[in-house]
């Protein structure tokens, strides 16, 4: 499943209703660093809304080889998200081909990961293409190859969900 959306669309929220309709044995993989206190203070209500119960790794890349390694008897994996991932691997990357090489073979080797293993997974994103140009070149860099990132996904999954205000709307699968 791939769920994308703008910023506090409440896109971890129902990630988290449908894992656990799905499965009492969740991974869940975080992607984002805390750089500053208010990046903290989003990352810690993101923990605080999980259950306990739940396996929880902080990754910020290479994180289709990491899941593999830690996977254990989770049934379900929830990726929250492909937006801080890609910035990861962006970082301050100004040659546009390098930083597309790098963001495309890590999304491919978890694609093939998602591939390889007997769990659902549910991949979360912001959609970012749907605003202004950004001013720098940096971030339209960022803006193009998150959406590239977020077509494979979106090609791969079963499932496809844009969340408008809260609400999912159905895209692709089960509607």
């Amino acid at each position: 499943m791939f769920i994308v959306g703008g910023a506090r669309s409440g896109k971890s929220r129902f990630a988290q209703e449908l894992a656990k309709k799905l499965s009492h044995k969740v991974l869940f993989v975080a992607t984002g660093e805390p750089f500053d206190e208010e990046m903290q203070a989003r990352i810690d209500e993101h923990k605080k809304a999980r259950p306990r119960s739940w396996q929880t790794i902080e990754i910020a890349i290479n994180i289709g080889r990491q899941i593999e390694r830690q996977i254990g008897d989770a049934e379900v994996v929830i990726i929250d998200c492909l937006t801080l991932l890609v910035s990861n691997l962006l970082g301050d990357e100004p040659d546009y081909l390098k930083a597309e090489k790098q963001v495309l073979a890590e999304i491919n080797q978890l694609i093939a990961c998602m591939g390889k293993l007997d769990a659902s997974f549910i991949v979360i994103s912001n959609e970012v293409g749907a605003g202004l140009v950004p001013e720098t070149k940096l971030g339209r860099i960022y803006r193009d190859l998150l959406g590239k990132a977020n077509q494979l996904i979106a090609q791969r999954a079963n499932e496809v969900y844009f969340m408008v205000a809260g609400i999912p709307v159905g895209v692709k699968g089960k509607l």
